[in-house]
């Protein structure tokens, strides 16, 4: 089975945010691969593989849009356990939900996995588009916001449970697919493939994505690495962002609280000023 991961690098969320000339400062900001991407790159190593006897079934290969630094956060899926990865030489001013669905459209033309799954946004746009564009675009099934996953014993379809507002939605697709995962995918025992024992439980407590190993970072450094312009990805198709990033400003200083001396003062004052009620 070839399962291919698109991957993000974005800020380190844990960022002090500061504005210059209306945008917002990167200079000193250090990058990691976004949170939803990496679980999904856990999921799909869950996919392909024995998680008891840690034998591999298939391929895994991840791929990113970005300048050549992003190198590092493929390097980070690699030594994770994916057996390659491409870069697109590219830069987020320049790039769009529209541009890189449309990327991707074509590495996927070139590489026919059996599967997508990447995460269901990214933590620094949060626009939660890319995803569905590409299912669209490549006239593909796709199941969004797993929190669970199954595939089948046949590897020609998964059962997917999504997290609603009245439960759990479970949705069947055949492959190939693109899948969107959210933050409970990486529970212990959210992904089965039929080949794992079924009492087999990833990690500790809540799970989560595996740690690179020495090994694994020592081996990620042997492991191919295509670089490709977006331009040579595109050909011929010209597909330029729609999108623009106008400005950044920050919210205004939180107001200081006021203390009230009844509640039916409290209640016209939500009424009255907040316009809460």
């Amino acid at each position: 089975m070839k399962i291919l991961v698109p991957i993000k690098r974005v800020p380190d969320p844990e960022l002090k945010v500061k504005i210059k000339d209306g945008a917002i400062d990167l200079s000193g900001a250090s990058w990691v691969v976004n949170t939803f991407d990496e679980y999904a790159v856990e999921t799909a190593l869950r996919l392909r593989e024995n998680g008891a006897t840690n034998e591999s079934h298939g391929e895994v290969v991840v791929v990113t849009i970005g300048p050549e630094d992003a190198a590092q956060q493929l390097r980070s899926a690699l030594a994770m356990g994916a057996d390659r990865a491409i870069r697109i030489d590219g830069e987020d001013k320049t790039l769009d939900a529209r541009v890189v669905a449309a990327a991707l459209a074509k590495v996927i033309e070139a590489e026919k996995p059996d599967l997508v799954v990447m995460g269901k946004q990214a933590v620094d746009g949060d626009a939660n588009q890319v995803g569905q564009m590409l299912a669209g675009k490549l006239g593909w099934p796709q199941a969004t916001f797993a929190a669970t996953v199954e595939l089948a014993a046949d590897k020609g379809s998964l059962t997917v449970g999504r997290e609603v507002d009245s439960g759990v939605e479970y949705k069947a697709v055949t492959l190939p697919a693109v899948l969107t995962v959210d933050l409970r995918i990486v529970a212990p025992t959210s992904v089965k493939n039929n080949i794992t024992p079924a009492t087999h439980a990833y990690g500790t407590g809540e799970g989560g994505p595996r740690y690179a190993s020495l090994k694994g970072i020592m081996a990620a450094k042997k492991k191919p690495m295509e670089q490709k312009s977006l331009g040579d990805v595109l050909g011929g198709d010209a597909v330029s962002a729609v999108t623009k990033e106008l400005g950044v400003t920050l919210p205004p200083p939180r107001a200081a609280g006021q203390k009230v001396a009844d509640i039916p003062t409290l209640v016209q004052k939500l009424v009255e000023e907040a316009k809460a009620l």
